[in-house]
């Protein structure tokens, strides 16, 4: 599944190889870098061999290598082996998931905090993230322009207080510590990009030394019955 060329912006900047992938730096508005890929080989038999225990597995080398594949299949771990191969070489930690579905927040139904909410990734320490859906559905960013953080909304904001009920010098910290400061919603005229399948992303995270806005993104929702496979660090 190839990129959108009409939904890529100033946001998004295409790189032919891995290279220039972790070496192009963000800046202004440009905060996600994709290496655009089409891929060969049955990601989809790979993934079909894999048995859930709850609703998604982690894949380790040992695992991959012990699934008995077509020569499609075997293409297809070729792949997975060397990208995960090339991200640790450049000091990354993937980790490979087949996911049915994301276990869902409801500790705040009118604030949900899991991953199918557009959010923004913080580190302690500069890092990127990195991301390659290689089945299913893939993940979506939004253009930061194209987003509202939540804590600003007025009516979310009033019950993020009361939920609060504290000193108000302590609102700042208390939104930090629980995440809700890293959660968006998109603006009515918005229009979500789709990262596409068999594509490695690096997306800006919020951190005070980046030199760009951290890039807004989100797990979809999966279609029932299908898994994704997917790359994230």
């Amino acid at each position: 599944m190839m990129i959108d060329l009409s939904l890529v912006n100033e946001q998004v900047h295409l790189v032919r190889n891995f290279k220039e992938l972790v070496s192009t730096p963000f800046h202004g508005e440009m905060n996600a870098i994709c290496w655009e890929r089409e891929l060969k080989g049955d990601f989809a038999e790979l993934v079909n061999k894999v048995s859930l225990d709850g609703s998604m597995a982690t894949l380790e080398l040992e695992d991959l290598l012990e699934l008995q594949l077509t020569e499609e299949g075997n293409l297809a771990r070729d792949i997975l082996m060397h990208d995960l191969e090339l991200l640790k070489l450049h000091g990354a930690s993937p980790v490979l998931n087949v996911i049915e579905y994301y276990e869902r927040d409801d500790a705040y139904p009118f604030f949900p905090t899991d991953v199918y909410s557009f959010h923004v990734d913080r580190s302690p320490i500069p890092a990127d993230t990195f991301l390659c859906t290689y089945y299913g559905a893939p993940s979506e960013i939004l253009p930061n322009a194209q987003a509202q953080q939540k804590v600003l909304v007025p009516e979310i904001r009033e019950k993020l207080r009361e939920l609060y009920n504290g000193a108000d010098d302590g609102f700042e910290t208390f939104l930090t510590e629980h995440f809700f400061d890293l959660h968006y919603q998109a603006k009515p005229y918005a229009r979500p990009i789709s990262l596409g399948t068999g594509h490695i992303w690096r997306l800006a995270i919020d951190h005070p030394e980046m030199q760009s806005l951290p890039c807004v993104h989100r797990a979809p929702l999966e279609a029932t019955g299908q898994k994704r496979l997917l790359m994230i660090c």
